[in-house]
């Protein structure tokens, strides 16, 4: 049996962190590293993303890093988590050769485009807010670092996560750009496997609700394999009458 990627995993107590590691502990082995306690009692290594040498000590001996640390609102810290961090990240993985990164951030535009249908690549447009701003910025970061040094890094962009639906739901909409965990896992898996991205970065929109025809997956479709594990327009149809 082959030996389990070592993966290191930034942000493992956050929002995102805890509803991943239980789909993938069991096929990566899983540094989990944060700033604070893991809301489930889990161990983890406290690791400071703002300090580079903290995050290179983690990374060393890792085959990748997935980055999944954020701060929004605050002016001070959402530059020194969201960009410089994303820089650490980049710059311990060309010091340590580490191929593969898998980098997530908000989808930007879609504020902008919520009229319109068969959307797919669009340029971001991330406004003057501390988060979309700090976040666009390490999107370049890691885009050119990823190409300058072969990092194979891949890039989520969505706007909302979520527990998948378990009954019809009543009185709502599809909700835009917006992901459930095992989908998330499920990209993860094919963003720490897949061997290559063009260009050696990749951004890629990702949702699980495909019934709007609104935003496009066929690029994270025809390059990563993504598609959502089930169809989340089902708990959404509304009957008729007769």
């Amino acid at each position: 049996m082959a030996a389990k990627k070592k993966v290191l995993f930034l942000g493992a107590s956050g929002l995102i962190g805890p509803h991943l590691t239980p789909g993938l502990m069991d096929d990566y082995d899983l540094t989990l590293t944060d700033v604070k306690d893991h809301p489930d009692g889990i161990d983890i290594d406290h690791v400071d993303v703002t300090d580079y040498e903290q995050v290179l000590k983690a990374a060393q001996g890792m085959d990748a890093i997935m980055n999944f640390t954020v701060v929004r609102n605050d002016p001070d810290l959402s530059f020194h988590v969201n960009t410089r961090g994303a820089l650490h990240v980049m710059k311990a993985a060309v010091e340590l050769g580490i191929g593969k990164v898998v980098h997530s951030g908000p989808e930007s535009v879609r504020n902008h485009c919520d009229h319109d249908f068969d959307i797919d690549d669009m340029p971001f447009q991330p406004g003057p807010g501390y988060y979309m701003a700090t976040k666009m910025l390490s999107r370049e970061i890691c885009q050119v670092y990823a190409r300058t040094y072969d990092i194979q890094t891949v890039c989520y962009l969505f706007n909302g996560l979520s527990a998948p639906p378990e009954a019809p739901v009543v009185g709502a909409d599809f909700p835009p750009f917006t992901i459930v965990w095992p989908d998330l896992v499920q990209a993860c898996k094919l963003a720490l496997e897949i061997e290559s991205v063009p260009g050696n970065y990749q951004e890629f929109n990702l949702h699980s609700h495909v019934g709007q025809g609104k935003f496009g997956l066929e690029r994270a479709h025809r390059i990563l394999g993504y598609e959502p594990i089930r169809n989340m327009a089902e708990f959404y149809r509304r009957p008729t009458d007769a």
